[in-house]
């Protein structure tokens, strides 16, 4: 139904696609240099069906075609999952465990255009789970003290982050991404859950440069989920939080993640570990034997906690008073925070430490960051041609597709 008398010659779209995937096998570039590299090889022209005197598709026919057709882009996704099933069915892949990581991928974003704007307050899945979390632990509120707050109508802004963020007009949709030991400018990241048994990747999801690493988390692994059982899963601390813990536990899944960095001490001689919680009465109790009860439901932008206060007139009469209250909090209570998913925390802390625990994350590290290694060394993982983050997740799919290819065919020989 092609004309052919008018513009180019027709192509079969699956020789279009395999000639994409000649360049991330063999880590070229470029769509010109693949063109190039075709129309010298004769093992390439077998690949595609092309013959000796044929002429090899034009570069640009790619190019048209992503312009001319944007759901083009799905193409990748399905070829991607295709090889992952494949995968599974030879049986590379066991889901006995799996790890997550993320590396940075260069932008096409030139640093001369970068210009501040504000941060915008966009919720995600991460959050909007953590909102009805919220919603039910107010609930519980009411029951235990027959007192509750009103229901949050504005996303929580979080903490710790900057009212403005550096975007660039050549690619508005990368982030800057501003971390220690990596690279600064416009980035994509993208995160990887892989499986540990032959290293076959079954999961990409991209995210601009500046997003954090838990917003994808629990999306990726129950989209790993629907394909193979899982039976747990390593990461690196940047995944772990109170929430995915007990995400990970409803669902029956083991989580191997170290714990974050301590924050700074409060400046008071007497920590929290010093106090007694007592289930029943669901109070804490001080040193001194004084009651700390339940007031209130904390919210960060990772977490919930309950809140336990102690009286202030019976603080300030306290022998302890100033081992126990910091100067700047003198005229108040000492105050507990608990989180609200204790018991998922609980058992999270008690693998840290056994010899499962330290073989995960040495597994993790092993399989995740040679992976990135192999990807950037030779299949085009280390910068992007294209713009935005749907090009930017075609990229890092073919870039994982080719990687399933290579193994799948070493572990077959």
């Amino acid at each position: 139904m092609y004309c052919r008398r008018y513009g180019r010659p027709p192509v079969d779209p699956v020789v279009l696609v395999k000639y994409l995937l000649v360049g991330y096998l063999y880590g070229i570039p470029s769509e010109h240099q693949i063109e190039e590299r075709i129309s010298d090889s004769i093992a390439l022209r077998w690949h595609l069906g092309i013959d000796l005197d044929e002429r090899v598709p034009d570069h640009s026919t790619i190019s048209q075609l992503r312009r001319r057709k944007p759901s083009f882009h799905k193409v990748f996704r399905r070829l991607f999952e295709t090889v992952v099933r494949q995968c599974i069915e030879l049986g590379l892949a066991s889901g006995r465990l799996t790890a997550t990581d993320s590396t940075h991928v260069k932008a096409n974003a030139s640093r001369k255009s970068e210009y501040m704007v504000d941060m915008p307050v966009e919720p995600g899945v991460y959050w909007d789970r953590l909102d009805a979390y919220e919603e039910e632990g107010l609930e519980e509120l009411a029951r235990k003290t027959g007192k509750r707050r009103k229901k949050r109508t504005q996303p929580l802004k979080k903490t710790v982050r900057r009212d403005k963020k550096q975007v660039s007009h050549t690619d508005p949709e990368a982030g800057y991404l501003k971390r220690a030991g990596k690279p600064r400018g416009m980035h994509y990241l993208s995160h990887q859950t892989l499986d540990t048994d032959h290293g076959i990747i079954l999961d990409v999801a991209v995210m601009p440069g500046d997003s954090s690493d838990i917003a994808p988390f629990l999306p990726q692994i129950e989209r790993v989920k629907e394909l193979l059982p899982i039976q747990a899963v390593a990461a690196d601390s940047a995944y772990n939080s109170s929430l995915v813990q007990h995400e990970l536990n409803q669902m029956g899944i083991t989580l191997y993640s170290p714990p974050h960095k301590a924050g700074g001490t409060s400046g008071v001689e007497i920590s929290s570990a010093d106090f007694e919680y007592h289930s029943a009465e669901d109070a804490f109790t001080c040193p001194v034997g004084k009651a700390l009860k339940l007031t209130s439901l904390s919210r960060t932008a990772h977490s919930l906690y309950w809140t336990y206060r102690a009286s202030a007139k019976e603080c300030q009469q306290c022998p302890l008073h100033s081992r126990c209250i910091s100067e700047s909090r003198h005229q108040q209570g000492r105050i507990i925070q608990r989180s609200y998913f204790h018991e998922a925390r609980k058992i999270e802390n008690q693998r840290r430490g056994t010899p499962e625990y330290r073989e995960a994350l040495r597994l993790r590290q092993i399989w995740c960051e040679g992976t990135f290694a192999i990807q950037k060394q030779g299949h085009n993982l280390t910068r992007l041609t294209r713009r935005g983050i749907a090009a930017a997740e075609d990229h890092c799919l073919l870039s994982a597709a080719a990687m399933n290819l290579k193994r799948m065919i070493k572990c077959i020989g």
